[in-house]
């Protein structure tokens, strides 16, 4: 991001972020998690400047628990406090206080977010906190250097089963995530091994696409490629199959940027989506209406959404720039955070002069 010019900007959009949770955190066994009704943000298209339906607002607290979510947003803000520790320093020092706050709040009161925030079931569905707790403390202990927070993460690995080899990593199962950060933090073997074990399985023996896709999910199709091709960066930093991890991102990150013969990032190379399944860059500037008509309408989107990730193809490569399929074109920031995190790692290799070409 440095060499891109753009760190100022990251930092710009990870306050942005932050002082949202920070917003939402409003003492500390509270946390704000869902604003709005799932049924009726889905039944309005356009603009969210237009919305003019009540949007109430979902908490968890001590009676209503969610470690999940309180777990997960510690750990978002642990990261960003280890970013800012040498960018203003009292701005991590707060972004760490409300960390060890929501924390301690996901291990006293245990439960999941979907039983106090009973809409969020339908589209964001948690199965388990145990990953969440781990990634947590892992994190604060990267940022804090605290042993209680490694010795608490290698606790809940061990209670929480996290040893054994997951299918994926996305938001709702993080287990690979901690495997390689604990890898990272301690260089013990068993972490190595466990780490090694998802991505020889993901690299060789998970099913592709005939041209080559790691093929994991119909659903956000290129976003687990992306997570995995980032996370086996990561082990890959550690000398773990570094060869074998860093060709495999180069290969799945190529397939996306073009070399399946198309792009599936908006406004990025010569065929790239124009109809995401995004209902405000398919509006007109305003004063100009925008409905349910604009969803329909079979021409590109107005405004273009540089940098998104679409969905992406099915099994066979097959893929279909349609608004109205989810499935093909849906856009969320899950889906790039691996891709974009994975973009970076692979710049920062061809920076440090590793050539991934022979």
């Amino acid at each position: 991001y440095v060499d891109a010019g753009e760190w100022n900007r990251v930092l710009e959009a990870l306050r942005w972020a932050t002082d949202y949770f920070i917003k939402c955190h409003i003492s500390p066994n509270e946390l704000y998690g869902q604003v709005g009704e799932f049924s009726t943000n889905s039944e309005h298209w356009g603009r969210p400047e237009d919305i003019n339906s009540t949007r109430p607002a979902y908490k968890i607290d001590t009676e209503h628990p969610g470690s999940d979510l309180a777990g997960e947003t510690a750990a978002a803000l642990a990261a960003t406090a280890l970013v800012f520790k040498s960018e203003d320093k009292d701005y991590s020092e707060l972004l760490l206080s409300h960390a060890e706050q929501l924390y301690d709040f996901a291990n006293k009161h245990r439960g999941l977010y979907n039983d106090a925030i009973k809409g969020a079931t339908e589209f964001y569905e948690s199965t388990d906190y145990g990953d969440e707790l781990t990634w947590a403390a892992a994190w604060l202990f990267k940022v804090s250097s605290k042993r209680y927070y490694l010795d608490e993460a290698e606790h809940y690995y061990m209670q929480f089963r996290l040893k054994e080899r997951p299918n994926e990593f996305f938001y709702n199962k993080k287990v690979a995530g901690v495997q390689v950060l604990l890898a990272q933090l301690t260089k013990r073997q068993d972490y190595v091994e466990a780490g090694k074990a998802f991505c020889n399985f993901t690299v060789l023996n998970q099913q592709k696409t005939p041209k080559g896709l790691v093929y994991i999910d119909k659903i956000g199709t290129l976003c687990h490629a992306a997570n995995v091709a980032f996370l086996c960066l990561q082990l890959a930093d550690e000398g773990v199959n570094a060869d074998l991890y860093q060709r495999f991102a180069k290969q799945q990150i190529d397939y996306m940027l073009g070399s399946s013969g198309r792009s599936y990032v908006v406004g990025y190379g010569e065929k790239y989506p124009t109809r995401p399944h995004h209902a405000a860059s398919s509006c007109h500037m305003m004063p100009e209406p925008c409905t349910w008509t604009e969803f329909g309408l079979d021409r590109p989107n107005p405004q273009i959404l540089y940098g998104a990730l679409v969905s992406g193809p099915d099994e066979n490569d097959f893929y279909q720039d349609k608004r109205e399929d989810y499935v093909y074109n849906e856009v969320t920031l899950d889906y790039n955070a691996g891709f974009q995190s994975a973009v970076a790692g692979l710049r920062n290799l061809q920076l440090k002069g590793i050539s991934l070409l022979r």
